[in-house]
């Protein structure tokens, strides 16, 4: 009887434990599939930036708003903004757009230049580095983030890009916002300059007769001598300044706002076409070959006055006339008869 009683508090305690077991793994796995996701929200509703990098926090999830909920200034610890929010890095430090024929250096793909007409109608290419930061001011950049963060911008492997995906969308949204008012302000700029006043080279091809306007000198003051024409780094720094003046107002109205600060643009060469310059470079081989030749002349008239005077002096002396003709004969000679024709033979020593 004991022994039937033992046998059934073992099967009863068997039964207890088969729905524990199943229990603990039912609520390992709603720990798995709800707490894991739970967490992983929880721990990522925490932000920070780095030295170079200032942030604009928006709102996410299924139930919440997509506004602007806060901004993260530049090097800060860690943050909370919230479960499923969205953060927007923007560069913070100094940023700059690059313009060169060196593939390796420009910001758009390959030989990047902008060409624009002088105003003797020579294309010229400009080359430059424009340098610029990006307003830290927190409602300048909330709204740069409402207008363009919004927006994707396509870039020149022809995907798209929000302007804070990394370096691609950076230089998307440079490429497709600024590059057209720095292209618009170099032609506006340049357009003011004949060729010559930018490239001095650019006189030996071009035709006298150009119909190019010319600027007047600036009378001189009393006391003081009259302007001389500039030369072409005054006019190439002139360029460049009227550009850092228009650029900064040109952006700003272009961006809708002053999202850009501490512009300067640095014009760093100006080329002429290919064309164009191998005719220089034909032209300045005919110089060449023209001073080559005048040189030539210039000895000859040196070596003709040096001969004359020369002469004279034999004319003079003809004695040391003679002695000269002694001095030119070779050494070892036994025979010397000047103006015999039967010879003479002088003796050995």
């Amino acid at each position: 009887m004991a022994e039937k009683e033992s046998r059934g508090g073992a099967a009863r305690s068997a039964a207890l434990r088969v729905p524990s077991r199943r229990n603990a793994i039912i609520i390992a796995v709603v720990l798995v599939v709800v707490a894991w996701p739970a967490l992983s929200a929880l721990l990522g509703g925490f932000e920070r930036t780095s030295g170079g990098e200032i942030a604009v926090v928006r709102n996410g999830g299924f139930f919440d708003n997509n506004r602007i909920r806060q901004v993260i200034d530049p090097g800060s610890g860690r943050k909370w903004v919230g479960l499923y929010s969205k953060v927007h890095k923007y560069p913070a430090q100094q940023r700059f757009y690059t313009i060169t024929s060196d593939a390796r250096k420009g910001e758009e793909s390959g030989v990047d230049v902008v060409t624009v007409p002088s105003a003797d109608g020579v294309n010229m290419g400009i080359e430059g580095t424009l340098y610029f930061t990006l307003n830290q001011d927190h409602q300048a950049i909330k709204a740069f983030d409402d207008k363009y963060g919004t927006r994707k911008f396509r870039s020149a492997d022809g995907k798209s890009y929000s302007p804070f995906d990394g370096d691609k969308g950076w230089s998307a949204f440079l490429d497709q916002v600024v590059r057209p008012v720095i292209d618009n302000d170099l032609r506006s700029q340049v357009n003011s300059f004949r060729c010559a006043e930018l490239v001095s080279s650019c006189a030996l091809v071009q035709n006298a007769s150009t119909n190019a306007p010319v600027r007047p000198q600036q009378p001189a003051q009393p006391g003081q001598p009259a302007q001389q024409p500039q030369s072409n780094n005054a006019n190439i720094a002139k360029v460049q300044n009227s550009i850092n003046t228009s650029l900064a107002a040109d952006l700003d109205g272009t961006l809708g706002g002053k999202y850009v600060t501490n512009i300067h643009f640095n014009l760093v060469r100006v080329t002429l076409p290919e064309k164009v310059q191998d005719a220089v470079d034909r032209a300045q081989a005919a110089f060449a070959q023209v001073s080559e030749a005048q040189a030539k002349v210039a000895t000859a008239k040196a070596e003709a006055a040096a001969n004359k005077a020369r002469q004279d002096g034999y004319n003079k002396c003809p004695t040391c006339a003679r002695i000269e003709e002694l001095k030119a004969l070779p050494q070892g000679i036994t025979v010397y008869a000047p103006g015999n024709p039967n010879g003479s033979l002088l003796p050995r020593r």
